[in-house]
């Protein structure tokens, strides 16, 4: 779920065509630049008054999904550098779905036999291609900046993937606004970015045009479709009428398309590929180290699974969990420059009360629905609502923030402008609280040393509390 490079999260046949990442993520953090170096022009517009639970704004139909876009002119957005978007693709057969990114200058490494080494290379061979990796519900992928990638659904219910795209990172050379660049279809306008434009509310690309002439207009076309055919014959040593069929010019299925069969690709089973890496290394827990030796970036893990309970960084039976994935769990990550944390809150449990301090953090909701207050630097308020499934609310760097699940519980991946974002905690063990000396908490809070002790030891719990803590630890 992209403009330059992306981190995308699959809340779960149909494909969802090509398309080229060129305004998002910064792909050399090891030549030490960093989101703050870039963001001197926005410093001083982003004074947030208020935040509000967004829902998406547009929302487009293809042949066999929908794409759904965040107003990226909303000011947590903008000011975070970021945009959002939301793609549902349909369901097709049995199974899970596949994902596959052509990372340019790597070898086709997956490639079946040629039928006879006598004949032409171009009939011997049936095909080769890059690595297709199997993607399931709560997988984080990591799309690096520049790098065509395409998904494709094979399973029985709609394959949801949610893309936050980092526009103001040092890979976007050109300005804030996200841009996607299709190697196939004939993608609809309403599909680019929008920033510094007013709010239109689409709802079909194939609907509200802007001319009022018909699709052709409605249409933003491939990358192919400006090129002259006789050059792109020569380019790909084909005939004229097969250039002018990849423009794509009358197609109007948008960038979701049917797959009429299976689609057929070269895959090894699944327990193959995971006792490979297994063999590998790759479930080896710990600090990951960069030595450009066991991990090219032809190679690189680009996929994490973020909803498996055993890999939880924080567990309390019961209030939930907290899991996170960063550049030391998904090197790839370093030079993308985002991580992922998912929380998992139990009916009326609670997250500590906290602030990010690396990072903005961008919060989609997955389940459930619950309580967030957001407080700024003066000690204002500039959120205190109810969130839902299916809505984005951004924390900003260092404002602090405290969450309460309803009824049902709460579930979110909150999407960070940090490789290896921070937060502090601000209750319950190990927070700054508990480091701070009693008396110097009393003297702060003009309180007596008593209730210091019990602001400091009252919540045992850490990073998430139970409400049954809750009001055994209250005093009146």
């Amino acid at each position: 779920m992209a403009s330059s490079a992306s981190l995308l999260s699959l809340a779960l046949c149909s494909l969802l065509l090509f398309q080229v990442c060129s305004a998002q993520f910064e792909t050399g953090r090891v030549w030490g630049s960093s989101r703050s170096q870039r963001k001197s022009q926005q410093q001083n517009e982003c004074q947030f008054r208020r935040i509000n639970a967004q829902e998406p704004d547009r929302r487009i139909t293809s042949e066999a999904g929908i794409t759904e876009i965040w107003d990226e002119n909303d000011d947590q957005f903008r000011c975070a550098g970021v945009a959002a978007i939301r793609h549902t693709i349909e369901q097709r057969g049995a199974g899970r779905g596949y994902h596959s990114a052509a990372i340019p200058g790597c070898p086709e490494t997956y490639q079946s036999e040629q039928e006879s080494e006598s004949r032409d290379p171009r009939q011997g061979s049936r095909d080769q291609h890059q690595k297709i990796r199997k993607i399931r519900q709560g997988d984080i992928i990591a799309i690096p900046a520049g790098v065509a990638d395409w998904f494709y659904n094979d399973g029985q219910s709609p394959l949801v993937l949610v893309q936050i795209m980092d526009t103001s990172n040092f890979a976007n050379q050109l300005d804030q606004n996200f841009r996607k660049f299709f190697l196939a279809g004939n993608p609809q306008r309403e599909i680019q970015g929008q920033r510094g434009q007013p709010s239109r509310h689409l709802y079909r690309g194939s609907e509200k045009g802007r001319g009022g002439g018909g699709g052709q207009e409605q249409r933003s076309g491939n990358i192919f479709q400006a090129f002259d055919e006789q050059f792109l014959a020569e380019a790909f040593n084909i005939d004229t009428d097969l250039a002018r069929r990849i423009k794509n010019e009358n197609d109007n299925r948008g960038i979701i398309v049917r797959v009429e069969e299976q689609l057929e690709f070269l895959s090894p089973e699944f327990s193959e590929e995971e006792r490979r890496q297994s063999s590998q290394g790759g479930g080896r827990t710990g600090r990951w180290s960069a030595n450009g030796i066991e991990e090219t970036f032809c190679t690189a893990k680009l996929r994490h699974n973020i909803n498996d309970p055993s890999r939880a960084d924080i567990f309390n039976p019961r209030a939930g969990r907290l899991t996170t994935v960063n550049s030391f769990n998904l090197p790839i990550l370093r030079y993308i420059q985002l991580s992922a944390q998912k929380g998992f809150l139990y009916r009326n449990a609670i997250m500590t009360p906290h602030w990010n301090m690396n990072a903005h953090s961008i919060n989609y909701i997955t389940r459930g629905s619950g309580q967030i207050q957001i407080v700024n630097e003066n000690g204002e308020s500039v959120f205190d609502g109810q969130v839902q499934e299916g809505q984005i609310i951004t924390a900003p760097q260092n404002f602090a923030v405290i969450k309460r699940a309803g009824s049902d519980g709460l579930e979110w991946i909150s999407f960070k402008t940090n490789d290896n974002a921070k937060i502090n905690q601000i209750a319950g063990r190990a927070s700054t609280i508990r480091a701070i000396p009693q008396d110097v908490l009393a003297n702060a809070f003009a309180i007596s040393r008593e209730e210091a002790q019990r602001i400091k030891f009252n919540r045992r719990e850490i990073g998430i509390f139970s409400p049954e803590t809750r009001s055994r630890g209250r005093r009146d």
